[in-house]
């Protein structure tokens, strides 16, 4: 489960070998003891909840650099170490 970046209290990592549950290509955020997962394509939340502030910083994040996160995913879904991705400031 490597880190790949934290802003404003969230940790946004990926897991190893994670292309089965989802089926897309996804980050998890967790938030004060709260996990959500992101899809990487649009951002929408496809699974657990965290504060809907916190959500919007996420998607934003997201949208700055889904190009890096894609390759990360790919990175990540074949066991490989995935690149730190600067956090939101």
């Amino acid at each position: 489960m490597p880190t790949i970046s934290m802003f404003y209290g969230i940790v946004i990592y990926l897991y190893f070998f994670d292309d089965e549950r989802h089926k897309l290509p996804h980050i998890h955020a967790r938030y004060q003891g709260g996990d959500a997962s992101f899809s990487i394509i649009d951002g929408t939340v496809i699974a657990g909840s965290i504060p809907q502030g916190k959500i919007k910083l996420v998607q934003a994040w997201i949208e700055i650099h889904r190009e890096a996160l894609m390759a990360d995913w790919e990175l990540a879904v074949n066991g490989e170490e995935p690149y730190k991705i600067e956090p939101l400031k």
